[in-house]
């Protein structure tokens, strides 16, 4: 997105069009990871190793679309193989009852160290990269000045990547199926009240474990589409620490999936008015490379103010980060 601002005024209508694509391009992959999260934790998970399933997502992603000359190869590789980490808190944590704090800190330590170590065996010298992916623009929408983004290399609102479209979807399947469908029903009372969940014959060991290889595979969705579609390229830093934001979304969205995607796009469009500052040159009185410091802290600085403001509020499980126990309450 700088690039392209940098080519034209940074109040012209390009540059604005370049903002909105940019808040897409960085809120969708914390959409992804949020929407499985909220899952994770209304079933009484607390998923604290979604940072490095959304890496081991954004390097198989990566290799997969490399490799197949296909995004959707990506896509699939990359939320299959957040599921398959997320085996190993489903394993610990929902089986054996260890600490899930503990165990999410060691998935995310595990894959940032396995990611770093495999890519640069495969591809230290050759550093590849990815090619645009194809858009889909909305018919007439996408014609509209600073929304459409039809011809534009980075598209706008209307014109996007299917799966920003299917992810959309998705949250509105999950906002229904969480309120009005005996399996969101099932997930809800794994969280708030796993016993009576239990006495009434459904299994609350089944109910979690579905919701975290569900947590784990959107968090390597939204890892791949990091890797696929926002940069089009791996390094071990590229997740940059949205798997805990993504976490901190899920809980302040209250069990509400529509939440979690406008926090999703809302902390996206502060990373991007972040770049949008610096194009502009509004430095404020600040040398330049401390301006820059400031303005990509800008946006965590945010999500800080916003846990303070409203964490008070939110709706957490009440069985939340426990292990449950057949027999107990």
């Amino acid at each position: 997105m700088t690039g392209l601002l940098a080519a034209s005024d940074a109040f012209s209508e390009a540059a604005f069009t370049a903002l909105i694509a940019g808040a897409i391009l960085a809120g969708v992959p914390l959409m992804f990871a949020a929407l499985g999260e909220l899952v994770s934790q209304r079933a009484g998970v607390l998923n604290i190793g979604l940072e490095g399933m959304m890496l081991i997502g954004a390097y198989a992603g990566f290799v997969a679309a490399y490799h197949g000359e296909s995004e959707w190869y990506g896509f699939a590789a990359g939320a299959a193989a957040g599921a398959g980490v997320s085996l190993l808190m489903v394993l610990c944590c929902v089986r054996l009852g260890l600490d899930q704090i503990v165990i999410g800190i060691g998935i995310t330590l595990l894959c940032q160290g396995a990611t770093a170590l495999i890519f640069e065996s495969e591809f230290a010298e050759s550093r590849p990269t990815l090619g645009a992916v194809d858009k889909v623009a909305i018919p007439g929408a996408s014609e509209l000045p600073v929304v459409g983004g039809k011809g534009e290399s980075d598209g706008s609102i209307f014109t996007q990547p299917l799966i920003v479209y299917l992810g959309l979807g998705l949250a509105v399947l999950l906002a229904w199926m969480l309120r009005r469908t005996h399996l969101g029903l099932n997930v809800r009372a794994a969280g708030d009240a796993p016993g009576a969940l239990d006495a009434a014959g459904v299994s609350v060991f089944t109910t979690r474990s579905l919701a975290v290889l569900f947590a784990g595979a959107m968090a390597g969705l939204g890892g791949a589409f990091l890797s696929i579609v926002s940069t089009g390229l791996f390094q071990d830093t590229v997740v940059g620490g949205r798997g805990f934001i993504a976490i901190v979304l899920a809980m302040l969205a209250r069990g509400r999936p529509f939440w979690a995607v406008a926090g999703a796009l809302l902390f996206g469009a502060s990373l991007s008015i972040a770049d949008w500052a610096q194009v502009a040159n509004f430095y404020f009185g600040l040398p330049s490379s401390t301006f820059t410091d400031v303005v990509f802290m800008l946006p965590f600085v945010l999500v800080l103010v916003v846990l303070v403001l409203f964490g008070r509020r939110a709706y957490l499980p009440a069985a939340l980060a426990l292990p449950y126990e057949r027999g107990t309450r």
